[in-house]
């Protein structure tokens, strides 16, 4: 008989990293890759100029995968980056949510598809089955010439840009990748891509092995719609069991379910630091931040310590355990994340990785207003009774 080893909480960072590895390895079946490079961008104003570099200088292929793509200056931008790239030779491939994408111009679309881009509508509502029409892809994917990769929460659209410096300019985490990784991501895309009727393989595509120009390992898990446990719900319950220290989250909707509340509280009780913000006055789904903040009364008076952020939307899916581990993607910690859209996160095994996201944690608490438990029940009576109406939507947001 055999018993879990349990690493002790004084055990090194190299320790820790291996252990959660094989945790997330076995609970997965996803092997980890090693060697990979990240970049962490923060906001709009770093984010874009590196999607757009990296587009623009592709060489052979593009394939571009978002939920939102709404209107804007930058909106235009994207599109004829990707235009010129396909006039030039380029094959790119764009999959845009059909209600995600609802927003965006015709024009932009024409545009692209005239200069050569395939662009097609990920499930559009009157063409695919109703058990489909509730699951769509949030996610959000670059590749370009197969070695390049980027995911995160960003959408295109005007809220996107600056570096969150008032309502106008919404906060969010991007990630640019290099290396093995890269073919997670490049997986998530052809998953959804596969939909649409086109080959997976074409003849320009050459499956080029992967370079290491970096130390991160990292595993990349894709959710997809099902009927049971999904794997975003369990890369967040093995981070949240393992955690030791410290627990910290970016989300933008949160409503979890009665188990990963417990979780949290659990994660509390055994002495780890759990820290999560959350969208304050310029939430953009009223009615999801309702539901959230019907759960902050149990979860504040269990410990957990909830930060509204103030300035702008928060829009950012990020995930620090311990300051040696972090996700990064398009999940929320909330029921349509696990269970109803399509997602994919990158879990990074890297300590420089997850020390760059606690300080861009670090920096945003000064912005954050702190919900108080003894103040927090002093709000008012209407609100309590729209938190409460919305109690039987819960597993739909």
């Amino acid at each position: 008989m055999t018993t879990q080893l349990q690493i002790s909480p004084h055990a090194s960072a190299e320790d820790r990293v291996l252990e959660l590895r094989r945790r997330l390895e076995a609970l997965l079946g996803i092997p980890a890759t090693e060697g990979n490079a990240l970049t962490v961008l923060r906001n709009g104003d770093e984010i874009f100029p590196e999607m757009l570099a990296a587009i623009r200088g592709a060489q052979r292929t593009i394939d571009f995968l978002t939920f939102v793509y709404w209107k804007g200056d930058i909106a235009q931008e994207f599109a004829m980056a990707l235009a010129e790239r396909a006039r030039n030779g380029v094959v790119v491939r764009v999959l845009i949510d059909a209600i995600g994408g609802r927003l965006i111009d015709s024009n932009l679309i024409d545009h692209m598809a005239d200069c050569g881009v395939q662009v097609e509508w990920f499930r559009k509502p009157l063409r695919t089955s109703l058990l489909k029409q509730d699951h769509r892809t949030h996610r959000k994917v670059l590749i370009c010439d197969e070695q390049v990769g980027f995911t995160g929460g960003v959408g295109i659209a005007e809220e996107w840009c600056g570096d969150a410096r008032d309502e106008t300019e919404w906060r969010d985490t991007h990630v640019r990748v290099e290396g093995p990784a890269v073919d997670g991501l490049s997986a998530s895309f052809a998953q959804n891509w596969a939909e649409t009727g086109h080959p997976l393989i074409e003849e320009c595509r050459s499956f080029p092995e992967q370079p290491r120009p970096g130390s991160s390992i990292v595993q990349v898990s894709r959710g997809s719609a099902s009927v049971g446990w999904n794997d975003m719900a369990t890369v967040f319950r093995v981070m949240i069991e393992s955690a030791q220290t410290r627990l910290r989250m970016m989300t933008a909707y949160f409503v979890p379910d009665d188990c990963f509340q417990q979780l949290l509280l659990d994660a509390v009780q055994r002495g780890v630091q759990v820290d999560v913000m959350l969208p304050g006055p310029h939430a953009d789904k009223r009615v999801c931040q309702l539901a959230s903040e019907s759960l902050y009364s149990t979860l504040v008076q269990g410990g957990v310590r909830i930060w509204a952020f103030q300035p702008s939307m928060l829009h950012a899916k990020v995930m620090t355990v311990d300051g040696i581990a972090s996700v990064i993607g398009s999940a929320n910690m909330n029921r349509r994340s696990m269970s109803l859209d399509e997602e994919v996160v990158l879990t990074v095994l890297d300590p420089v990785v997850a020390q760059r996201l606690e300080d861009d944690f670090d920096a945003e608490l000064p912005r954050c207003d702190r919900i108080e438990p003894r103040r927090w029940e002093d709000r008012p009576l209407h609100q309590k009774v729209q938190e409460k109406a919305t109690t039987v939507i819960h597993r739909f947001l």
